[in-house]
């Protein structure tokens, strides 16, 4: 479990509700926040108008992403420099062909179709178009993701401010009663203030997780790309970790143990 999404989202919401009982009223002011319409129209209108700008697949596809924020996802770089140095050294000494053994105990299925293709004396530029379509086309699904949650984030304050100006509309249209001015005021008020949260309680950070596990899986198979093409070429161990160390901070790199011949 990814504790920071967690503790995050957590610890917002409760200094939110927070700021709503922190008044002269305390938690009595909490049903004040509460209004079942202004749900219908910032949520309901929200999802009506994201699901009429995807897919019925991409629209449920999106909303299933979310459980990924909650997720720990498993990128070791270090251990993956690691496991491209042994191979290296491997393949340096008892040839490519030796690598199809190697690639049977591989888990990620990325490199090991690297390695396939390597052993099967595929072309050095046809095994890195290989990859890197399937690297491209990871990082469109990934992005495809990434943006159902902002369009969320750009559409709840939007609903938002339709809910109030609806409230607004209605209040105008009835000044007979002046005790009643201020209760519809925030009534109309609370449909921004309920866009305002799906924005930033819950579609930034899911968008912002989404998007930090794409970078860092994306980083990772290019990491997988340039040392599978490395070892095809026949360089130095070596020298392989030394390039594929080019890709850590400095912190990390220090975690990776010499690579040798």
């Amino acid at each position: 479990m990814d504790l920071a999404s967690i503790i995050g989202l957590l610890l917002a919401f409760a200094l939110m509700v927070f700021g709503m009982a922190n008044g002269d009223f305390g938690v009595a002011a909490l049903p004040w926040f509460v209004d079942v319409p202004s749900v219908l129209i910032t949520f309901g209108g929200t999802l009506g108008a994201v699901f009429a700008s995807n897919s019925i697949q991409g629209f449920v596809s999106g909303l299933k992403s979310i459980t990924l924020i909650f997720k720990v996802p498993e990128l070791d770089s270090v251990g993956t420099i690691k496991k491209i140095i042994d191979l290296s050294n491997v393949a340096r000494k008892e040839g490519l062909l030796a690598l199809e053994e190697s690639a049977n105990t591989l888990e990620d299925p990325f490199m090991k179709k690297g390695i396939l293709l390597i052993v099967d004396g595929t072309d050095p530029e046809l095994v890195r178009g290989i990859l890197e379509a399937e690297l491209v086309n990871t990082d469109a699904r990934h992005q495809a993701n990434i943006a159902f949650w902002k369009q969320i984030g750009a559409m709840g304050p939007a609903w938002g401010m339709i809910g109030t100006l609806i409230g607004l509309v209605l209040m105008l249209k009835n000044l007979s009663d002046p005790d009643s001015i201020g209760p519809s005021m925030a009534t109309a008020l609370i449909t921004t203030f309920y866009g305002s949260v799906l924005a930033n309680w819950l579609s930034a950070p899911v968008s912002g997780k989404l998007s930090l596990f794409n970078d860092q899986e994306i980083q990772l198979k290019e990491i997988m790309i340039e040392g599978l093409l490395s070892i095809q070429a026949g360089e130095n161990p070596r020298v392989i970790e030394e390039k594929l160390k080019s890709f850590l901070a400095p912190s990390m790199r220090e975690g990776l143990s010499e690579g040798g011949e």
